[in-house]
């Protein structure tokens, strides 16, 4: 019964490991319409700003009492925002009581980013003050807009009445671009009234304050309009800026840091290298000093790496330096779990006991103490992962995470791939070696177990 619950885990764990790998093996697949980003790391791992480049900036809000509600939807806004210029895994998160940190991958124009995140996109309608002016050079000055609006009050014409389903067309006539927008109800009422009383006359179109535009009213409009002379890139980061929502607090940049690229790609190259000097010099030990019970760890070693990378990809974390260097460290940490198990195993061989009871008292013995070391190590990640959370410090949030994922997949495939491996030896002829588990002089093993 026992042996073919064994051979039961072993397919598990063959089926488990080869869709793991299968994984990892292919990249990921582009979906038309849908950006990804600029670059890909090994086995279409996703990197992060420090290895593939990008822009890091931190923005602060200029009123310093501004409230927890107020930040949080000042991110809600920013996210909207960068999601829509197609920036793939986009870190934004608040910093203190009054920062945001923002970090761009792949993006190289730091102008172009700061315009998009940090443009308060205040859109409002103005009339001339002077009621004969027929044209934009002609206007002494500028007054709001208004019409009546639900309930009969007097409103003036913002972007809050804006459905938000802006889009850059060309001009028909021109081929320049020109921005289209639609009002909700209310605006569209308003509008009306507007586009009515200015017949001939110029309506400015105002963004955080700024003329960008003062068309000619030509007939009566009421639920679309356009803005023109504008770029063509002006006007897809207005549009995005119009359907994401207006800033609901004025910030500034207080900290802009472009990250190279080639600094990027060499730290990845040596992460490499470390990585597989980590991993090689870690088995080769397990199998000098434990033999076979080395050998054992060394399949299990490779089998945690295939399935930590293959989480990595599946829950689509973003690879950054720290998490490769705390990757690193718990290949070491991985095999602890190992060396614990294996010692008591070879206690018990040396009192005498079988192979296959050394394994299960091994096992059983061993587990109180890796379950509490591994406890410990997975609480004090979860308080740096809230500690760089509190303090906007990505590199120390990628650390924690990638170690809490690390730790927890060691366990199980020490309790469980490492297990069934040894299980398995029992009953055949490298059982009976029984110096290849322990130094046990003189003594081959008749009586194994099963």
């Amino acid at each position: 019964m026992r042996s073919r619950r064994n051979r039961i885990f072993l397919a598990i764990i063959v089926v488990m490991v080869g869709l793991a790998a299968s994984a990892l093996m292919f990249r990921t697949i582009d979906i038309p319409g849908v950006h990804r980003g600029s670059e890909e790391g090994p086995l279409g791992l996703r990197l992060g700003l420090d290895l593939q480049g990008g822009t890091h900036l931190v923005y602060r809000a200029d009123d310093p009492n501004v409230t927890s509600e107020q930040m949080d939807g000042l991110v809600s806004v920013i996210e909207r925002r960068i999601n829509s210029f197609g920036v793939s895994e986009p870190l934004i998160q608040k910093k203190g009581n009054n920062e945001i940190v923002i970090q761009l991958p792949g993006v190289r124009d730091i102008d172009e980013a700061k315009a998009l995140i940090g443009g308060t996109a205040q859109l409002d309608f103005r009339q001339c003050v002077d009621p004969t002016a027929i044209s934009r050079a002609t206007c002494p000055g500028w007054e709001p807009a208004t019409g009546e609006g639900s309930g009969g009050v007097i409103k003036h014409l913002t972007g809050e009445f804006m459905r938000p389903n802006s889009f850059v067309v060309p001009d028909p006539g021109t081929g320049l671009p020109v921005v289209s927008f639609e009002f909700n109800r209310e605006g569209a009422r308003i509008f009306e009234q507007i586009t009515r009383r200015l017949l001939g006359r110029p309506l400015g179109i105002f963004l955080d304050d700024q003329l960008i535009s003062a068309p000619i009213i030509q007939a009566v409009i009421s639920s679309q309009g356009r803005i023109t002379g504008i770029s063509r890139s002006e006007g897809e980061r207005l549009s995005i800026q119009l359907n994401a929502g207006a800033l609901p607090v004025s910030i500034r940049v207080v900290r802009e840091q472009d990250v190279s690229a080639t600094l990027g790609e060499d730290s990845l190259q040596k992460s490499y290298i470390a990585a597989a000097i980590g991993l090689g010099l870690v088995m080769m030990f397990m199998m000098a000093y434990y033999r076979m019970l080395g050998v054992v760890a060394a399949f299990s070693l490779i089998i945690y790496t295939v399935l930590v990378m293959a989480i990595f990809k599946f829950l689509e974390i973003t690879l950054t330096l720290s998490g490769i260097a705390a990757f690193v460290i718990s290949v070491g940490m991985a095999v602890d779990a190992n060396v614990i198990i294996f010692e008591r195993m070879r206690e018990e061989l040396r009192a005498g006991r079988s192979l296959s009871a050394s394994i299960e008292t091994g096992f059983e013995r061993a587990w109180s103490a890796i379950r509490d070391g591994n406890i410990t190590t997975l609480l004090v990640m979860a308080i740096l992962w809230w500690f760089g959370d509190q303090l906007g410090e990505p590199k120390v949030i990628g650390f924690a995470l990638t170690m809490i994922i690390a730790v927890s997949t060691s366990m199980f495939v020490a309790f469980f791939v490492s297990r069934t491996f040894l299980r398995l030896l029992v009953g055949t002829p490298v059982s009976r070696r029984m110096t290849l588990f322990a130094d046990v002089k003189g003594r081959e093993s008749p009586s194994l177990g099963l």
